[in-house]
C-alpha cells in the first residue's frame, strides 16, 4: 500500500507525518509526502526538533511538490486540510483522499511548542488509523450512515428477526457505537456496542458469509476491547444462541466466559441465549 501525506508546503505537517508512520515499520506499507505548493526547501528546524524529541529523525527530507504520478502512485492520499482535499481531489477520484484527524492547524511561523502541539495532533491522529486498521487492505472502522443500507443486508441474511436501517440508524442516533470492518470499499461486517455508564453490551456482530473464517470478526472484537479499554469499561457482555458452537468458540479464545443463561430468549426458532463476558482488569 502507498501512503502520502500532503499540506502546503511540504515542510512542516507531511513531513512529521511522513516521519512517524516510517517509523511503524509497517509491513508491504510505502509512505512518501508532498506539498502542493514546494520548491526544495529543508524540512523546518522546529519539525525536526518537534520529531527528534520523540526519537524520529526528519531532517534530510527536502519538500517536493505534488505531481500527478505522485497521486497515481498513492493507494491513500492523507492531507492536512480540507482545502488540500479539494486540491487534490480534482485529479483523482475522491474516495482515495482523506483529512487526518479532522484537520491539523499550519504551525508554521510559531515557537517550538507550537510545532510540538502539531506533532501531537498529527501522532494521535495516525495512531487512531492504526488502530482503525487503515493502513492495511482490512479496515475496521467507526461505522458512517452510508454503511447502514449494508448493514440491513447483512442483519436480513444472518438472523431471525433482523434490525431494519431505521432500527439500526435510531440505535446509531441514541449512542450505539457501531464499528465496521471493510475492504477495498465493501462492508463485510460489523460489530455494535451500548455503554451504560462502565459497562458494554454487545447488540450484534455479523459478517457476509463468504468472508467468514477470514479473521473479520476477531477482529472486529478486538476493536470493541480497544474501545472499552480507552472508555473505562470493566465489561463488555453478549447473547448467543446456545446451539451456536462456532460463534462460542469464537467468544471464548476472545476471553468471554459463560456467566449466565437466558430461558427461550430467542425466536424462529425458540431456544436459549448464553450470556457470556469478557471483564477487563481494573489498574
Amino acid at each position: 500500500m502507498n501512503i502520502l501525506f500532503v499540506c502546503t508546503g511540504n515542510t512542516c505537517r507531511s513531513p512529521m507525518a511522513e516521519g512517524y508512520l516510517k517509523s511503524k515499520n509497517l509491513p508491504d506499507v510505502n509512505v512518501e509526502s508532498r506539498g502542493l505548493s514546494s520548491n526544495g526547501e529543508a524540512v523546518s528546524q522546529n519539525s525536526a526538533l518537534a520529531m527528534q524529541e520523540i526519537g524520529i529523525d526528519i531532517s534530510g527530507l527536502v519538500s517536493e511538490q505534488i505531481n500527478f504520478s505522485d497521486i497515481v502512485w498513492a493507494d491513500k492520499i492523507i492531507c492536512m486540510s480540507q482545502s488540500h482535499k479539494t486540491a487534490v481531489s480534482l485529479y483523482t477520484s475522491p474516495d482515495k483522499v482523506f483529512v487526518l484527524g479532522g484537520g491539523i492547524p499550519d504551525p508554521f511561523g510559531g515557537d517550538l511548542k507550537v510545532y510540538t502541539e502539531c506533532r501531537n495532533a498529527i501522532t494521535d491522529a495516525i495512531d487512531s488509523l492504526l488502530k482503525d486498521g487503515f493502513f492495511s487492505e482490512l479496515q475496521i472502522m467507526k461505522m458512517e450512515r452510508e454503511h447502514i443500507k449494508s448493514i440491513a443486508e447483512l442483519e436480513k441474511i444472518c438472523f431471525s428477526t433482523p434490525w431494519s436501517e431505521e432500527t439500526i440508524l435510531q440505535a446509531f442516533i441514541s449512542g450505539t457505537k457501531f464499528f465496521v470492518a471493510v475492504k477495498n470499499g465493501k462492508l463485510l461486517g460489523y460489530i455494535g456496542i451500548s455503554c451504560i455508564i462502565d459497562e458494554g453490551y454487545i447488540a450484534n456482530i455479523a459478517v457476509f458469509p463468504e468472508h467468514r473464517n477470514e479473521g473479520i470478526a476477531t477482529a472486529l472484537l478486538n476493536r470493541v476491547f480497544s474501545h472499552a479499554k480507552d472508555t473505562g469499561l470493566s465489561f463488555v457482555s453478549l447473547e448467543v444462541r446456545a446451539s451456536n458452537t462456532a460463534a462460542i468458540n469464537l467468544y471464548e479464545k476472545t476471553g468471554f466466559k459463560e456467566e449466565g443463561r437466558r430461558k427461550n430468549f430467542y425466536d424462529n426458532p425458540k431456544e436459549d441465549a448464553l450470556i457470556m463476558t469478557k471483564r477487563f482488569e481494573s489498574i
